[in-house]
């Protein structure tokens, strides 16, 4: 059981028998009191005594006396708490500063509607990285200083963020008010690496940028926060409802209830999967499936699920929730997921036969997900394509009469656009973030059409629908095999329709976008904004010259250039405006190149580069091309224009998809 992230395995599942009747109360949980400047390390620190109040295998409703007392801790602003693309990521060593994790919550809470927190419920877990479990108890104490009646925690403090944003939305009705998220995503974990943490609101989906610019702006001019120091640590390792009664009164005034953080979410991919077909599938001697959980938060899902399926466990990769990720990196991409890609034969013939039919892997919080075939790679652009074509063989969209909307983020490719304008659907084109998906999804409770049931991406190895607010790497996976398994309900043995196969078919139907991202990660900030400063110079003397859509301008390789602007976006719902998205090279055949930098790095910054060029069906030979060869010439070009290496002094991305 590691000291930090308190992680172990409970067997208990009685749990919520005697919740529901109300008995059988325990002994407290040890107090291990601290003093009212209890900070993050402290806590990580006392969390090294490692006490537990009831032995492994008990199933009881904790109640401990305990003052409400609640302490403000005089405090000073720490800067740059500043929330990006995907919540605040730092550090792990800056999140370790005493009271900086406490400053960023106090300004949270203070930015919330007046009354919201009283009373309320409110989800508090991560993805299980090198401080999850300290920072869950400290988030507790300051709730309960707060006047928040019920936290729900995942056990060992772990929920991924897919199933806290099914969490929020579905358990007891959507009772919640929202949700603190702990994880840094796909970013590496550890003393030494990153620490990140957002807040989902009532409709389990990320805070829009009003109520971050807010936490921001009250980040800066803190001067104390609100803690109830005396609240003793939660064993985290137990399933059931922790209850502190006030100890001048008897009444009760705060719970923390730990709760499976399987259980809702796979109920609901039960509810939109159909399991049984998917197991015929997986029976098949001639299927195979193998799932890459990178150590991180979907491995306890993926045994849930696949094990539920028939997947054996030996199929299941890394599945083990591990505060460093194993020492990787878990982002589901060919360069740090590179043993599933020799597993599955994309970088030559793997031990032991032919590679699985099917593999796919998901990042530290679950909520990315890379998709491969046997020796075939499928873009994150594709998959979200190929599961829009298939939105008839996903049972619970034509339960709800199909799809009505589409929606990707700008530097993701065109390819979902096809499928859009062949299905007579509206299709969004957003900037990257999953909040704003989901003011899309939530379009009729705030008077405008009602576009759900949506699917939606990013070619960042997001992907997504209405049935939650966040991405969902999981759901992306039943959704590759829910199709194959639409594809082979009458194949015979030895025959089966792989995922080549699918996306070949989907190419010959509407056409190729050839797509490749260059990321360069950990620039020197400065140097990353004189690229974006050199591209929007260029736009200037572009138009200056008289050049646009009617009269291109000629560079080299034949490419003629139309149009050189700044991705900005007005939301239809709210009629919000969010610019400077990126900055975009838009060419007369329909090719693009795309720069913009990255919101969820925690240093420095991430200088990426989108290059997509589109094939249209009818040549066989152009369809089936090498990638890498058919995209040469616009990389080369994007690479002089960028002037990416002179500037970054970068001779290689660091990454490649």
């Amino acid at each position: 059981s590691c000291f930090v992230t308190g992680m172990k395995r409970c067997c208990c599942r009685a749990a919520p028998l005697l919740a529901l009747l109300g008995i059988a109360r325990g002994r407290p949980v040890g107090s291990m009191r601290g003093g009212g400047g209890t900070s993050f390390l402290s806590n990580m620190c006392r969390l090294r005594g490692g006490q537990h109040g009831a032995a492994a295998g008990e199933t009881q409703i904790f109640e401990t006396v305990v003052s409400s007392e609640v302490t403000r801790v005089a405090t000073s602003p720490f800067e740059g708490q500043k929330p990006g693309t995907s919540g605040l990521r730092k550090k792990t060593s800056v999140f370790l500063q005493p009271g900086y994790l406490e400053n960023f919550i106090q300004s949270l809470f203070d930015s919330l509607p007046d009354g919201e927190l009283r009373g309320a419920t409110l989800v508090v877990s991560g993805d299980g990285r090198y401080g999850n479990a300290a920072a869950v108890q400290i988030i507790c104490k300051m709730a309960a200083a707060h006047g928040v009646a019920r936290v729900w925690v995942g056990r060992d403090g772990l929920l991924s963020t897919p199933a806290a944003s099914c969490v929020i939305r579905e358990r007891e009705g959507g009772v919640a008010c929202g949700g603190v998220i702990l994880s840094a995503s796909h970013n590496p974990g550890g003393p030494d690496a990153d620490f990140g943490i957002k807040y989902n609101v009532r409709n389990g989906g990320p805070a829009l940028e009003s109520l971050t610019e807010e936490v921001y702006e009250r980040s800066t001019q803190i001067r104390e926060y609100a803690i109830v120091a005396g609240l003793p640590d939660v064993d985290l390792s137990l399933e059931g409802r922790h209850v502190f009664v006030d100890e001048k009164g008897g009444a009760p005034h705060f719970e923390v209830e730990v709760i499976d953080p399987t259980e809702d979410y796979v109920a609901l991919m039960a509810s939109l999967f159909d399991f049984d077909a998917l197991r015929s599938l997986l029976r098949r001697p001639d299927m195979s499936l193998v799932f890459d959980g990178m150590h991180g938060v979907a491995g306890p899902y993926a045994r849930a699920i696949f094990g539920a399926l028939g997947v054996a466990d030996e199929a299941l990769l890394n599945c083990i929730p591990s505060e460093d990720f194993g020492g990787g990196h878990p982002d589901p991409n060919l360069t740090y997921a590179a043993a599933l890609a020799k597993l599955m034969g994309l970088t030559g013939q793997p031990a032991g036969g032919e590679p699985p039919v099917l593999g796919a892997a998901a990042d530290g919080d679950a909520d990315r997900n890379m998709i491969v075939g046997r020796r075939f790679f499928v873009t994150p652009s594709d998959s979200l394509a190929v599961i829009a074509a298939h939105a008839h063989a996903l049972p619970w969209l034509a339960r709800q009469g199909g799809l009505r909307a589409l929606a990707r983020s700008m530097p993701t490719s065109g390819a979902v656009d096809r499928v859009a304008e062949e299905l007579g659907l509206p299709l969004f084109e957003t900037p990257t973030g999953w909040k704003y998906f989901g003011n899309l999804m939530d379009s009729h409770l705030l008077g405008g059409a009602d576009l759900s049931p949506l699917l939606c991406g990013e070619e960042s190895f997001g992907t997504g629908s209405s049935h939650i607010r966040e991405k969902d790497g999981l759901w992306a996976v039943l959704c590759w095999a829910s199709i194959l398994a639409h594809h082979n309900v009458d194949t015979p043995e030895g025959q089966l329709v792989g995922v080549e196969e699918v996306v070949t078919q989907h190419w010959r139907r509407f056409g190729r976008n050839f797509y490749t991202r260059y990321d360069y990660e950990n620039v020197d900030a400065a140097a990353a904004e004189e690229i974006v400063e050199r591209l929007r110079a260029m736009g200037s003397s572009f138009r200056g010259a008289g050049y646009g859509p009617s009269e291109p301008q000629l560079l080299q390789d034949g490419f003629a250039l139309a149009t050189i602007d700044e991705f900005s976006y007005r939301d239809p719902v709210d009629s919000s405006t969010t610019s400077q998205q990126g900055v975009r090279l838009l060419f007369a055949d329909g090719s693009r190149i795309v720069l913009r930098l990255s919101g969820t790095g925690s240093v420095g910054a991430t200088v990426r580069i989108y290059i997509e060029r589109y094939q249209p069906p009818g040549d066989e030979y152009a369809l089936l091309a090498n990638a890498t060869d058919a995209l040469r010439p616009l990389v080369d070009l994007a690479l002089h224009l960028s002037q990416v290496r002179e500037l970054t002094g970068r001779e290689a991305p660091t990454v490649i998809t």
